[in-house]
């Protein structure tokens, strides 16, 4: 295990302490207090021959942050409405009697609220045969699509909330649709880019996809950081995840039309980058949407106690409310979240697929209300 860290000592400490009670082959954590970092890598297999904290790791479905960002700085400029039915998007020109079943808007999309389930109903027997290596690569974003427009949602969308990969997908795709761009093209110009996201990914590496790593090659797009431009990355820039044993690896997991929902990956020091745009927005690209993504849009629950931005899941605290969202793939898991009162962000990647009472997320983010301003 090692440790880096500029300034804050017993901020190291605390987290060499949360490595200990997380079992996996690989493992970082890393916090950001008002611009420093610590950087902790551990785990219990060797040491890849690229650092840990150089590696990429697959985030899932805290993806949707940058899908929710990316819709918050469409509809700041003016591009879109939240209140844009997706459907007509998506399938301009149809008649009445051939309109989309679903009249979910973009707000109903990114909240979970379009009444739809998490997956589309022929997505499973598509995927159960390989359903722990690589379930999405057979369902194309244009299949994600069809889906949609035949489902009819199973109660009337803003009325009740329900996590919906099928929905963030719908999304992302919609707002290609929208803007003429292909998904790709679009999250990278608008959002990575900007931010500067330059060692994050769409595809795992080797796939020969756009936006993936392909030493000495241009990938289409921007041609900026993050997927334009020549690649550096060198063998073994993607961190390999495990099964819940920790033992046997998997594949890179390819998203297929599910992209917009949990295909990102990055290195950890470009999640605190883009963490830290959202602790300190003034002057950034995105300021506008940054800050939009802040304010509650919904809350659900006994009590109304959860509650839910553009992007992020927030919980009140003593110092102020915590924005987080964490992801699990068929090998990886990860936690992001920020706390800009005390000007804090943490990051947790771990290279193996979330297991019974996994201590991996209650770890993190008792890193996130722990640390003090």
């Amino acid at each position: 295990m090692s440790t880096r860290t500029r300034t804050r000592t017993g901020t190291a400490d605390r987290l060499a302490a949360a490595a200990q009670a997380i079992d996996a082959p690989g493992l970082v954590i890393a916090v950001s207090h008002r611009g420093h970092r610590t950087v902790h890598c551990g785990g219990g297999a060797p040491p890849p021959v690229l650092p840990r904290d150089q590696q990429r790791y697959e985030i899932g479905s805290a993806s949707k942050t940058f899908t929710g960002l990316l819709l918050a700085e469409l509809v700041g400029t003016g591009r879109l409405s939240y209140d844009d039915v997706a459907a007509r998007h998506l399938a301009p020109g149809r008649t009445p009697d051939t309109a989309p079943r679903n009249p979910a808007t973009l707000r109903h999309l990114i909240t979970h609220t379009a009444g739809l389930p998490a997956l589309p109903a022929d997505f499973y027997p598509q995927a159960v045969r390989r359903w722990s290596t690589d379930p999405y690569r057979g369902y194309p974003a244009e299949r994600v699509v069809a889906a949609y427009l035949r489902t009819r949602p199973r109660h009337r969308p803003g009325t009740r909330w329900h996590y919906s990969n099928f929905g963030a997908s719908v999304l992302g795709h919609t707002l290609a649709a929208a803007t003429a761009t292909p998904w790709e093209e679009l999250i990278t110009q608008q959002v990575l880019t900007p931010l500067g996201l330059a060692e994050t990914r769409l595809h795992p590496e080797g796939t020969g996809g756009p936006g993936t790593d392909r030493p000495g090659t241009d990938r289409p797009g921007t041609g900026g950081p993050g997927a334009g431009g020549p690649s550096t990355d060198r063998p073994g820039a993607d961190a390999t995840g495990y099964r819940p044993n920790g033992m046997t690896p998997v594949p890179g997991l390819a998203m297929g039309g599910f992209q917009p929902a949990g295909a990102v990956r990055a290195t950890p020091g470009d999640l605190l980058t883009y963490l830290e745009a959202h602790l300190d927005p003034a002057g950034t690209p995105l300021e506008t949407a940054l800050h939009t993504i802040r304010r509650p849009v919904l809350r659900r629950g006994t009590g109304h106690r959860h509650t839910h931005t553009l992007a992020w899941f927030q919980h009140p605290s003593p110092q102020g409310p915590l924005y987080f969202h964490a992801g699990a793939t068929t090998g990886q898991q990860a936690f992001i979240g920020f706390r800009p009162a005390t000007h804090t962000a943490v990051v947790a990647v771990a290279t193996r697929r979330i297991r019974l009472r996994d201590t991996f997320i209650a770890t993190a983010y008792a890193l996130l209300s722990e640390e003090s301003g």
